[in-house]
């Protein structure tokens, strides 16, 4: 992992600690904390020159999930998703807000409706999110969906903050046909973690 303290991390070091402020300005405001992390998040992925190259590898089967941060108290994480062509989630819940953000590519998301007897989920209509957009997510506006690789050659990659640890939360994923509920645990695609901390290169060349 040659770039993995790469002074460009400075990027993501910076939207760590505005994000941690936000959290401690914003307390229980959900709606206040998701529309200053939208601004937040859209000047992160403007651009695409931090991301070390260890979180953004596809894999030939299953998109992956690299954390790139957790909050120390579990309030916030940030994560890389990574799409290989034509991959694509279930449908399937978050139960905290989310921010998703498309850093390289394009993605294609569908919003799905759960129905209060059972059936089907109901899909609205495809939103097609190219590099720079920023949706939002969370049981208050909208919590179940899906979300694509929109290019059929090429890997996308998106960056996700949740409003919680979200590789350890409990979520479900939802049959297409008739809407059963299936509990999972997402988990993560990495061990290790981009350290951020590493100054030595910008220490030295200050020296």
């Amino acid at each position: 992992m040659p770039d993995i303290a790469s002074p460009r991390l400075s990027r993501l070091r910076g939207f760590i600690g505005d994000f941690t402020r936000l959290v401690e300005r914003s307390g229980d405001d959900e709606a206040a904390l998701t529309d200053a992390g939208r601004h937040l998040l859209a000047d992160l992925v403007a651009v695409d020159d931090w991301l070390p190259d260890a979180y953004a590898q596809p894999d030939p089967v299953h998109y992956r999930q690299y954390l790139l941060h957790c909050d120390p108290f579990e309030r916030f994480s940030v994560v890389s998703f990574v799409w290989g062509p034509g991959q694509r989630t279930p449908i399937h819940d978050h139960t905290v807000w989310g921010l998703v953000g498309v850093l390289r590519g394009a993605e294609r998301s569908i919003r799905y409706d759960l129905q209060p007897e059972g059936g089907p989920p109901v899909a609205h209509p495809p939103e097609l999110l190219r590099a720079g957009a920023v949706e939002a997510v969370s049981p208050r506006i909208g919590d179940v969906h899906a979300i694509a690789n929109a290019l059929a050659d090429t890997p996308s990659i998106s960056i996700h903050v949740y409003g919680g640890n979200i590789g350890a939360i409990h979520r479900s994923v939802f049959e297409p046909l008739t809407g059963q509920r299936k509990p999972f645990v997402s988990g993560y695609a990495n061990t290790t973690l981009p350290n951020l901390w590493d100054r030595s290169a910008t220490a030295a060349q200050a020296a």
